[in-house]
């Protein structure tokens, strides 16, 4: 009798967690807290989905335990039979029926949704002038960070995708090496980065993100992709789409900027003879360097995307990129600089900024 109610203690205690933790979740990074038009309309139709099959539950709970209670044997005696229904056609049929019914009714916006938002021709739509109507995004996962390539504008970032509100964005999406998979979870569902193919799709950013905790919405890596998979994160900054425009001007007037190893500042030179091959800082340009663009890394908010934004963290990652990121494709290439070139390229890095 204890045993049973201990068991009973503790699944009281889980049902009262569940209900306090389904509570939890941070704006910026909750799929329970949808920011844009997608995550929208797949949570209402999650929640439609979940209120057919919690329907089922309790009805069928309800026949169990009506049942159980009014067929009892102590209710009806020991040589009670039961009325036979084997072959009853009628009950064949309703529970044939049903629950054909039941699927078709969440078939349908099931279907209607996954056509929707996988329509992706507005994409190609130009104007009269011939020029793309549609924001388009290219999306390329490397291990273990991301790159953003803004075609029509000609500028690149990396790790932080930068975004107007108020309207659909396109990505076209891949991978430079193994399968990763591209998730905003405030915003919309998921999608894979293939390195054989590109995948389609769009998200709408209905809210700024300046007014959130940390000022930014958080996306993730959501495949398994190595030893360093959960460290692949990327940051979303919605901007009102003047703010957006004004943005692509600053990363557009940095065209030909570069670091001198011929320059008077340790920083900028060191960065010229041991970085650059692989950074560049310039936001004009074409994608697939080897490196991260670090053109507007002095406005990020996180370092290799997971450590505090400061120059302890840059230098703790300059000096050993491994112990933040294992697998990182920069582990073990800058043993050679001293502790006063890596304080120096460090405060040159944290410079870099196209926000006033």
């Amino acid at each position: 009798m204890m045993k049973g109610l201990k068991k009973w203690r503790l699944f009281s205690l889980l049902a009262v967690m569940t209900v306090f933790l389904s509570a939890c979740g941070e704006d910026y990074i909750s799929t329970l807290k949808p920011a844009g038009a997608v995550g929208k309309e797949q949570l209402n139709l999650l929640l439609f989905s979940i209120t057919i099959m919690a329907l089922v539950v309790i009805v069928v709970s309800f026949l169990y335990l009506y049942a159980f209670v009014k067929f009892r044997r102590s209710k009806q005696g020991e040589n009670h039979m039961p009325k036979q229904v084997e072959g009853s056609h009628t009950l064949e049929v309703i529970w044939t029926v049903i629950p054909i019914i039941l699927l078709l009714i969440l078939a349908v916006p099931t279907l209607i949704s996954t056509y929707k938002l996988a329509d992706v021709k507005a994409m190609d739509e130009v104007d009269e002038e011939g020029n793309k109507s549609a924001l388009t995004v290219n999306v390329t996962a490397k291990l273990y960070w991301w790159e953003f390539e803004y075609p029509e504008q000609g500028i690149v970032t990396a790790q932080e995708l930068v975004v107007p509100t108020g309207e659909k964005v396109y990505f076209n999406l891949k991978a430079a090496d193994v399968k990763h998979s591209f998730w905003i979870p405030s915003i919309g569902g998921k999608m894979d980065t293939n390195v054989e193919n590109v995948n389609k799709f769009y998200l709408q950013f209905d809210e700024e993100s300046k007014d959130l905790e940390e000022g930014v919405f958080f996306g993730k890596c959501a495949e398994l992709c190595g030893p360093s998979h959960a460290l692949m994160d990327f940051k979303v900054k919605t901007l009102a789409p003047e703010e957006f425009e004004n943005w692509v001007a600053s990363m557009q007037a940095t065209e030909g900027q570069t670091a001198s190893a011929d320059s008077a500042d340790l920083g900028e030179a060191t960065f010229a003879n041991s970085c650059l091959a692989c950074h560049a800082v310039s936001g004009v340009g074409a994608s697939g360097a080897m490196g991260p663009n670090l053109t507007t890394f002095g406005d990020r908010n996180r370092v290799a995307g997971v450590l505090e934004h400061n120059k302890e963290s840059l230098e703790k990652w300059i000096t050993d990129p491994e112990s933040v990121k294992p697998g990182n494709l920069m582990t073990g290439k800058y043993g050679e600089l001293s502790e006063e070139e890596i304080s120096a390229v460090a405060d040159y890095i944290m410079s870099l900024s196209v926000e006033e």
